[in-house]
C-alpha cells in the first residue's frame, strides 16, 4: 500500500487545562449548600494552628522549670586516650593506613580517623574488629 497524496501536518493547537474538582469534592459542597439553604444544621469547626508548628513552639509546657532547672551535663561517651594512642600505635606498627585498616575491617575510613581523633562513639562491634586485623588488645589491659 503506498500513499500518493500530499504529506499534510495538523496545526490545531493543544490546550492543556487544569483538571476539575473531584465528583466527591463536588457532593461535599453540594450537600453543604443544600443543607444551609434548607435551615439544616450545619457546623463549622475553625481548627486553630492547622498544619503548622506555630502552637507548638509558643506554649508553654509543663516541663519547661525542669529543663531549666536541670544542671546534668549530657553528653555522648567519646573514646578514651588509652583506646586512641593504642589503636595509633597497633596500627604504625602494622604499617596500616586508616584506609587499609577500614577496609579489612568493612568500615569507611572516616570510622578509623574518628576513633583515632576521638570524636567517635564507641562501639565494641567495631572495637573489636580493630583488635582482631591488628592483633592487639586495645581495651583495657596489654
Amino acid at each position: 500500500m503506498s500513499f500518493t497524496g500530499p504529506i499534510r501536518q495538523d496545526w490545531e493547537p493543544v490546550v492543556v487545562r487544569k483538571k476539575a474538582p473531584t465528583a466527591a469534592a463536588k457532593r461535599d459542597e453540594k450537600a453543604v449548600n443544600t443543607a444551609r439553604r434548607t435551615g439544616g444544621a450545619v457546623e463549622t469547626v475553625k481548627k486553630y494552628n492547622a498544619g503548622s508548628n506555630k502552637g507548638a513552639s509558643t506554649s508553654t509546657g509543663l516541663n519547661t522549670k525542669k529543663l531549666d532547672d536541670e544542671t546534668e551535663v549530657l553528653a555522648h561517651e567519646k573514646v578514651s586516650t588509652d583506646l586512641r594512642k593504642n589503636l595509633i600505635a597497633a596500627r604504625m606498627e602494622k604499617k596500616l593506613t586508616q584506609a587499609q585498616l577500614a577496609q579489612q575491617i568493612n568500615e569507611k575510613p572516616q570510622v578509623v580517623q574518628e576513633y583515632e581523633s576521638g570524636k567517635a562513639i564507641p562501639n565494641q562491634q567495631i572495637i573489636s574488629k580493630m583488635e582482631r586485623v591488628l592483633g592487639v588488645k586495645l581495651r583495657g589491659k596489654k
